[in-house]
């Protein structure tokens, strides 16, 4: 008989210490540590999972691999394809975190009505009928998707070897629960234990599988930071519900590039596919106004031109207010502090209100000059005229500093009808003078935007 012994694991990393600590001395994070059952089996295996092959895997030497040979399948979905580096790869092991609410059901339900192959959507979350209900709002057509309600990984991994599904889908990993182990569903050695069972499937069978994960109230998936070294490709699917758009961005991807995002808008019927987000995230008003000034950003490989809005008022308080959303506030502070000690702008005692148009958030340094506009048109209440796009970095001296990719932020303001962008006069170097629709002009420090823009 199998003895059962008591551990405590980090809650964070998934550090594993025979009693409790303070603070976790793998990722020094304080309180961390949990206390679970963990079976210890003597004479039987852990693992959930029984390989069918038999064949003693031997050592390859490199010149003899064959590269380029990794096939991916299509989703159906065009978004999720440039996520994921343009589809699924066959035997991967994926991985899609993100908030309660969000639509990760509705993302993943609508990838298994689209699937040309058999899909096993495995859910220990919804009913049947729940999910027959959602598919009836998504789609009509008739699919090959084979609903499964079951929590124990023994029998899904069994269901899962007798279909031999095209695209397994697991929702969610934390209510699955491996039968050797006493611990409960959810635990960090549970979801360790059965992510490593579901990788071994996927390698062996060379299916592709999903795995849904919750996030905790920080924003980072749940479970032990060894979940998101075990998997292939780590997706986190972000929003505000207060906005209908939502964003895929990859944070691990072994097949492709981790610069690209998805955009969709929560509809009705389901999630709709967003070609093209410039449009969406400027403003329809048709008065001139104050406090605005747009921005040709790069989210990833796909350029976005935003709209920043800025309100600057005198403060009412001893203490001037500072609010950014969608912008990082303290880099919010340092570009006023660089317009108060370089142009001699009296920010100091205002209160200053930056918003980013959409609800989108933005880690982009190219936007700063746009921004530092918006706040000099807010603080002279000069409206800045719609065809004027900006690109640029800002540096603490005041200099105006060249930014990447920026033939694709130019191509993309002209492709919307824009008709000047401000640019660094560093950024001349592989520039193309093709663009026949837009003017470029060139900027070297803040004075001479002050001089060009506001006179």
């Amino acid at each position: 008989m199998a003895s059962a012994k008591k551990a405590f694991f980090c809650n964070s990393c998934g550090y594993e210490s025979p009693k409790w600590m303070g603070k976790c001395p793998s990722c020094d994070s304080w309180n961390s540590f949990i206390e679970e059952l963990v079976q210890k089996p003597t004479a039987q295996v852990k693992s959930t999972f029984i390989s069918k092959n038999k064949e003693k895997i031997k050592p390859v030497l490199l010149q003899e691999i064959q590269a380029g040979t990794t096939m991916k399948t299509d989703t159906g979905d065009d978004e999720l394809n440039r996520v994921l580096g343009g589809g699924l790869v066959s035997g991967s092991l994926v991985l899609l975190g993100g908030q309660p609410g969000i639509g990760k059901s509705t993302l993943i339900l609508q990838l298994a009505l689209r699937y040309k192959d058999k899909v096993l959507y495995v859910t220990g979350e919804e009913s049947e009928e729940q999910i027959k209900m959602r598919a009836d709002r998504l789609s009509k057509v008739e699919t090959r998707c084979h609903i499964y309600t079951e929590t124990n990984l023994t029998n899904i991994l069994a269901e899962a070897q007798h279909m031999q599904p095209g695209l397994l889908i697991i929702d969610s990993i934390q209510t699955v629960f491996n039968p050797l182990l006493d611990s409960s569903p959810g635990s960090i050695s549970q979801v360790k234990e059965c992510t490593g069972d579901l990788q071994r499937f996927a390698k062996e069978s060379n299916v592709p599988v999903i795995i849904i994960s919750h996030i905790t109230k920080d924003g980072v998936i749940a479970g032990p930071k060894l979940l998101e070294h075990i998997v292939d490709v780590v997706i986190l699917f972000e929003g505000d519900q207060n906005y209908s758009y939502r964003i895929l961005r990859t944070m691990k991807n072994r097949f492709g590039s981790t610069d690209e995002l998805g955009i969709y808008s929560m509809e009705a019927d389901g999630l709709k596919e967003i070609t093209n987000p410039s449009e969406i995230l400027l403003s329809q008003n048709e008065d001139e106004l104050s406090g605005i000034a747009i921005a040709a950003s790069m989210e990833g490989l796909r350029p976005l031109l935003i709209e920043t809005q800025a309100l600057v008022t005198p403060s009412i308080f001893g203490t001037p207010q500072r609010s950014a959303t969608g912008f990082d506030l303290r880099r919010l502070a340092m570009l006023l502090a660089v317009l108060e000690k370089r142009c001699g702008l009296p920010f100091g005692h205002m209160d200053v209100f930056l918003n980013l148009a959409g609800g989108i958030k933005i880690s982009d340094p190219s936007i700063d000059l746009a921004i530092i506009a918006s706040l000099i048109s807010s603080l002279k209440d000069i409206h800045i005229g719609k065809n004027i796009a900006f690109t640029a970095e800002v540096g603490l001296s005041g200099e105006i500093r060249a930014v990447s990719r920026i033939e694709q932020r130019i191509q993309e303001a002209e492709r919307l009808g824009f008709e000047t962008i401000y640019i660094s006069k560093y950024n001349t170097k592989g520039l193309s003078e093709k663009h026949k629709n837009i003017e470029i002009r060139w900027l070297s420090k803040l004075d001479d935007l002050l001089e060009e823009i506001f006179g």
